[in-house]
Order: structure tokens, then C-alpha cells, then sequence
């Protein structure tokens, strides 16, 4: 390659450098993302330096001291590929000029155009003409003119961005959704933001907003402090209620995201998030404020002004490659808060166990864990929100403890588990008691108790020539407890017990090949044989209240999900299994069965139906008829009549127009010894590309009542969606003649910009 070859296609490669990465776009701010990989290295065959250039013709000028190529004219460089239809480098004035319908493909795929082009020496500094590009996500954008001051700043002069679709469809002017016009933008890559001056926010090419300053996140940075999308209401308890977040980066590790709440009604409510990564883990914070009077259900105000307040706080950290650590802080200062000012994703997992839906869990705890062995050591408090609820009754727990371990090789040609456990439980007053405290009748105390279980269990699976598979097991437990507070006796008393069960588990499966499928049909059955059940009126049953006999636990050998309750006697648990898989990914499966004994145990609650000496039937069985259609159900039934003792029964069903969510359950007698039927369901349905409704329902059966309404049109292309949501909502809430059930109703709007903000349930 001659001399002037190298020089031309030097600067032909400046050029590439030059306005590649030079865009200014939008992007939607994900808080903390993990570090973005490194680039992936160039394969384009030319190495790091090599350069490569194509023209039909190559001119030098001695006189003028130039070089030109023309007629399609391609160079490439590290992974980058210019195009222009005459490129002129003066090796005078190092200055390149490209010109002719430029076009510059990057190594990322994105793509940028330009009428003419001018770069300085050093590649520093550029100007270009009829500037446009496009790159992810679909972000186009357009100016008048380009320059680029520096390796760190460019500048667009009368540009326009958009990340819709503009081509006219049909019918259509081929105006965008939506778009943003501006007198001048600036990108600035060292603060990584793109700065807007006399910007014009535009809907379907009306103006609908002007903002002489706005800005947003470099589509180049990882995270960037702006505005994220807002929350509009209208409710009953506040009027009309705007909510703006704002996420503030503090660090490359550390965020806080400040959302004030303003209403027409009553007084602002701060939201505050805190996001803190470190190298062994994290801390996330969420709280907020108001210094207010109560709401009632329709929005008036009663009783004094005060401080409101709430916590929701979680982290976990790694001590070492074994050694986990977390907490969890969740209280509030009033039981309607969240509902009063719309508080979002309270009642979840943030800790090693889950809250109840309106009762608030605060967990520590530490973990250790390797390839053979688990212990975890906690420790809980709850407040509860629910009317019924009084927060003296709820015991501390501290500790609770949890170990495992199994050997590494077999004992006895089988499988060994050894398993400890222990809790300690403080409760200030007893369940039962509705007396309140007075100096003349003290608060009665609740029964606090300590337990220490150790248990090991053994199983071994045999399978015979006939394809029978029997798997023996033997399990043995030793209890120890430590009451105190019992009513009517004092002091404490300590009671140990011996457990243990020993049984075998028994199958048959037969296979079968179809045409275009298989079925498995498998007959089980459980053998179990242990001491009657006893429990000692002194022994707290505080674990094993609330469980479900279900095809879960039919051939669990002691079937309460606890260590209060154990299921004694001699028993036997039948049943059988049946499926058939079609190979295009159509399946069904069955499980019919029931559990017998020899003695009756009213040990069990009623309601679970194995009290008797022939249970409850369990039935349970799945589908999925076609693609994107699932369904289940699960019931059980009277062990003599066969009536519905509780049926959960549910369909998930996905289209390309949308999908829909349902779910039923019917229950004789639920754990607070009512009757319960409830029917929930999600939905959305697109009738038209554009147009969908939504709906969001749960419903009251056995009252005959809509707990939860909500009600939505849908408008959405590719870059916009506005969501109207119509909600109704029946809650409890404080009045002042005392706490009532009331409906709630309020109207949202949401509004989201493709590249700007995302939104959903």
C-alpha cells in the first residue's frame, strides 16, 4: 500500500472513530445493573490496526497536496464500515472530507448518516451535515447538523428524537407517536446525560408539552439520576393524587429514589427507596412520611395530626463461600397506611420467611450451606394489620433454629438425614383473651414455650424384576419442652416425648408407547406404622394449626407441616398416578387417593378431613388440551357422600391478542372455621392491534361481593402505552365512629414511553 493510500485511508478511519458512539438518546433507568460485559473483540480479520479501503478511483495531487477517492467508496476499521461516495484528505491541513450519502455501520449495529462530513487533525473535533441515525433500541434520530467538540461532548442542532416508527402507514401522515424536537441537544459523555434546550414534546405531530431545559440518561450509560415515570390518581380517600419519582445516583453502587406524593385532599406523602450493592451483597430501603390527621374511606379527615411513618428495609450479605447473613425491617405506624396512600409491593419475601398478606414480618438471620448439610438461626417478630389482629398475641421468636445434614456415602445401602431444630417463643398475652390490661386486672401472660427436636431418617429404594419399586423407611424424633405461663400453674414444666415411624413406599408404574405420545399409569401405595398419636395438653400447638391434605402430602409419613403435631397409628395411603404426554407438548395427569387407619385421631383439625379412619378423598389433575392453554384443579372430598370439601381449580390461557388468568376456590371450612368461595382473575384482550381492555377482579363468592374491581383501557404501539384504569376496591378502613368496610374507588392514568419508562400491574 503506497504512502498516500495509508494517509487517505487513515483519515477515512478518523472518521468512523469519530461519530461512532456520538448519539443522543433515551433510555429506560434500571436501578443497580450488574457491571456490562466487556466488549466483544473485532472479527472482521484486520486486527487493530489494519485498515482496509475500496473505490473505483484513487486520485493524488501533488499540487494541492490531496488525496480522493471516488465512486463508492467502503473503508473499514476496527469492526467499523464507512461508506461516502468521494472522501478528500489534505495532507496540508490534516483535514478529511466525506461527502455523498455517508453511512457508517458500527461494530454495535447501529447505524448513522450524513449528507457531508468534516474532521480536524488530531480526529478531536468534526462537522457534519444532514446528520441522522438509528441504533437500539429502534432510537432514531435527526439533526441538521453534527459537531463534535471533543472526545466527550456533541453537539445536534434542530434535531428530533423518536424511537417510533416512521414510515406512514396506511392512512397515516407518517408522523411518530411521539417524538421530541429541539433547538440544540447536547451530549455529554463525562456526565452522561443528553442535555435538551427548547425542547417540544410531540403526540401524533401536536405539541402537547414544552420544556426550555430537560434531560435525560446517555443511551451509553449504564445508569444515569432522572425523572422516572409518574403515578397519577384519582382517588376517594386523596382527590386527585400525583406521585413523581426521582432516582439519584450516589455512587456507581448506591441509588436513592425520592417519590413525593401530592394531593388535592390531603397532605404530601414522601416515598423514599435506598439501594446500596457492596461486594458480599446489598441493602434495600423503602419508607415514607406524612405529618397528617387519618382518612376515612371517603376522605375526610378525623382526629389529631401526627406523625405517619413506614419501614420496609431488607439485605443480605456472604460472610464467605459458606456463610450467608440477612434482615429484614418491616413496621408502620398505622394499620390503613398502605392503603391510604397506595404503597405498592408490601407484602412479600424479603427474608427467609413469607408474611402473611397484611401482617409484616422483621427477620435476622444466618445461614450455612455446603454440598451436605444446611443451619440457619433466626429470629422474628410480626405486627399485624388485620382487624382482628392485636399485636400482644403474636410471640417473638427468637431463636429459631434449622439444621440438616446428610453423609456423603450410603448407610446401609441406603440414604441417611439427620435433622435438629429449635425455637424459643415469647408471647406478652394469650391468643384467647380478650381482656385489655388494667391496674386492677393485669394483663393476662401468653404461654411461653422452648422446644429442642432431634430427628433421623433412613430410606432405601429397591426396584424387582417385575418393575415393582419399594423404597423402606424408618424415622425417629426426640422431643423436648419447656412451658411456662400455662394457665393456672406456675412456674414451668418441661416435657420430653420419643417419636418414630417405620413403613415402606410401594409402586407399579406400566408404560405404554402411543403413535405419537406415551402413558404412564402407576398404582402407590404407603404403608406406615408408629405409637398412637398423643399430644400432651401442655405442648403449645404452634406450627401445625393450618395445613391442607392434599396430593402434596398424601404419602408424606407424618403429614403435619410441623414439629407440635405428629400423626400417629397404623396407616395405609393408596392412591394412583396416571399421564399421558403427547410428543407436540400436549399432557394430562390424574392423582386419585385417600389415607386409611386403623384408629380414628381427632388429634387433626376437622377441617383437613383425616380424622376418621377412611379420609377424605384427594383428587388432583392437570391439562394442557393445546398451546398456550393450561389448566388444574385439585379438590377433596367427603369421605363418605363425596361432596366438595374444598376445590381449587384455575386456567391460564396466552394468545397473541393477550391473556387471561383465572382462579376458584371453594372451601367448607376454612381456618377460621368459616365457609369460603372466592374467584379471582387477570385479563387482557387486544381486539385491534392498538385497542385492548384489561381487567383485574377478585371476588367474594360466598358474600356475594366484588373485593376488587379493576377496569382498564389499553392504547399501545410500538414506542407508546397509556393504560386508564378504573379501580374499586373494598377495604377496611377508619372512620371515626370506629373501624368500618368500605368501597374505594379511584381512576389511574399511566402513560409510557418506549426508551423513557416501562409500566404494568
Amino acid at each position: 500500500m503506497s504512502s498516500s493510500q495509508k494517509a487517505l485511508l487513515g483519515g477515512a478511519a478518523a472518521f468512523a472513530l469519530l461519530i461512532a458512539g456520538g448519539s443522543a438518546g433515551a433510555q429506560t433507568l434500571t436501578p443497580l445493573p450488574e457491571p456490562a460485559p466487556a466488549p466483544a473483540p473485532v472479527t472482521d480479520g484486520l486486527g487493530e490496526d489494519g485498515f482496509y479501503l475500496e473505490a473505483d478511483m484513487v486520485i493524488r495531487d501533488d499540487k494541492n497536496d490531496t488525496i480522493t477517492a471516488r465512486g463508492q467508496v467502503e473503508a473499514r476499521r476496527n469492526g467499523r464500515t464507512l461508506r461516502a461516495e468521494e472522501v478528500v484528505y489534505n495532507q496540508g491541513t490534516k483535514i478529511v472530507t466525506a461527502k455523498g450519502n455517508i453511512v457508517l455501520v458500527n461494530a454495535d449495529g447501529s447505524t448513522q448518516f450524513a449528507d457531508e462530513l468534516t474532521l480536524d487533525e488530531d480526529m478531536s473535533a468534526g462537522f457534519a451535515r444532514g446528520f441522522s441515525m438509528r441504533s437500539e433500541p429502534n432510537i432514531k434520530i435527526a439533526a441538521d447538523a453534527a459537531i463534535r467538540r471533543n472526545e466527550n461532548v456533541n453537539e445536534l442542532s434542530r434535531a428530533v428524537y423518536t424511537p417510533c416508527p416512521v414510515c406512514a402507514e396506511e392512512g397515516g401522515d407518517g408522523s411518530p407517536t411521539w417524538q421530541i424536537k429541539a433547538s440544540k441537544v447536547v451530549q455529554d459523555k463525562t456526565k452522561q446525560l443528553v442535555y435538551y434546550q427548547n425542547a417540544v414534546i410531540e403526540m401524533w405531530g401536536v405539541p402537547v408539552a414544552y420544556l426550555p431545559v430537560f434531560w435525560h440518561a446517555d443511551p451509553q450509560a449504564g445508569r444515569r439520576s432522572g425523572f422516572l415515570p409518574p403515578k397519577i390518581e384519582v382517588t376517594r380517600r386523596r382527590g386527585f393524587s400525583y406521585e413523581q419519582p426521582y432516582l439519584q445516583v450516589l455512587s456507581p453502587s448506591s441509588e436513592v429514589v425520592l417519590s413525593p406524593q401530592f394531593n388535592a385532599d390531603v397532605n404530601p406523602f414522601l416515598n423514599l427507596t435506598y439501594r446500596k450493592r457492596f461486594y458480599s451483597g446489598y441493602l434495600e430501603a423503602r419508607a415514607g412520611y406524612t405529618y397528617e390527621r387519618d382518612i376515612d374511606g371517603n376522605g375526610e379527615r378525623f382526629g389529631e395530626r401526627t406523625h405517619r411513618s413506614y419501614l420496609l428495609a431488607k439485605g443480605k450479605f456472604e460472610i464467605d463461600d459458606k456463610w450467608d447473613w440477612g434482615f429484614a425491617a418491616e413496621r408502620t405506624s398505622d394499620d390503613f397506611l398502605f392503603d391510604n396512600y397506595s404503597v405498592d409491593s408490601v407484602y412479600e419475601q424479603r427474608a427467609l420467611f413469607t408474611p402473611d398478606d397484611r401482617r409484616l414480618m422483621s427477620q435476622i438471620y444466618a445461614i450455612r450451606q455446603d454440598s451436605r448439610s444446611y443451619l440457619s438461626i433466626a429470629a422474628v417478630s410480626v405486627q399485624g394489620l388485620r382487624l382482628e389482629d392485636n399485636n400482644r398475641t403474636f410471640p417473638t421468636v427468637a431463636p429459631l433454629v434449622e439444621a440438616r445434614w446428610e453423609p456423603e456415602s450410603a448407610v446401609l445401602g441406603g440414604r441417611l438425614r439427620v435433622r435438629a431444630s429449635g425455637v424459643v417463643l415469647n408471647r406478652d398475652q394469650a391468643p384467647t383473651t380478650t381482656i385489655l390490661p388494667t391496674p386492677e386486672n393485669p394483663r393476662p401472660a401468653g404461654v411461653d414455650s422452648r422446644r429442642a427436636t432431634g430427628e433421623a431418617s433412613w430410606r432405601r429404594d429397591f426396584t424387582l424384576t417385575s418393575g415393582i419399586r419399594v423404597s423402606p423407611f424408618v424415622q425417629t424424633r426426640f422431643d423436648t419442652y419447656n412451658v411456662s405461663d400455662l394457665p393456672g400453674v406456675s412456674g414451668s414444666d418441661t416435657i420430653t416425648r420419643g417419636l418414630g415411624v417405620v413403613g415402606a413406599d410401594i409402586s407399579w408404574p406400566f408404560f405404554k408407547r402411543l403413535e405419537n405420545g406415551s402413558i404412564v399409569l402407576e398404582p402407590v401405595a404407603q404403608v406406615a406404622i408408629s405409637p398412637d398419636s398423643d399430644l400432651d395438653p401442655r405442648i403449645p400447638n404452634e406450627d401445625s394449626l393450618a395445613f391442607e391434605f392434599d396430593e402434596n402430602n398424601l404419602f408424606r409419613a407424618n403429614k403435619s407441616p410441623g414439629f407440635d403435631l405428629y400423626e400417629g397409628g397404623q396407616r395405609l395411603n393408596a392412591g394412583g398416578r396416571a399421564r399421558i404426554s403427547m410428543d407436540d407438548g400436549r399432557e394430562a395427569t390424574l392423582l386419585v387417593g385417600r389415607s386409611f387407619r386403623t384408629e380414628r385421631d381427632d388429634l387433626f383439625p376437622p377441617r383437613t378431613g383425616l380424622q376418621h379412619k377412611a379420609s377424605d378423598w384427594v383428587v388432583s389433575a392437570s391439562a394442557k388440551p393445546v398451546p398456550g392453554v393450561s389448566l388444574f384443579t385439585r379438590s377433596r372430598l367427603d369421605n363418605d357422600t363425596f361432596a366438595i370439601r374444598r376445590l381449587e381449580a384455575g386456567a391460564d390461557v396466552s394468545h397473541k391478542r393477550g391473556y387471561t388468568v383465572v382462579r376458584y376456590l371453594r372451601d367448607a371450612l376454612d381456618i377460621n372455621g368459616l365457609e369460603q368461595e372466592n374467584f379471582d382473575v387477570y385479563s387482557e384482550f387486544f381486539a385491534t392491534k392498538k385497542w385492548g381492555v384489561s381487567f383485574v377482579g377478585s371476588r367474594d363468592v360466598e358474600n356475594g361481593e366484588w373485593r376488587r374491581r379493576d377496569i382498564g383501557l389499553v392504547w399501545r404501539d410500538d414506542c407508546l402505552r397509556i393504560d386508564v384504569i378504573y379501580q374499586r376496591e373494598n377495604q377496611y378502613v377508619n372512620t371515626p365512629e370506629g373501624v368500618k368496610f368500605r368501597p374505594n374507588d379511584s381512576v389511574q392514568l399511566r402513560l409510557t414511553l418506549a426508551t423513557l419508562g416501562d409500566t404494568g400491574y
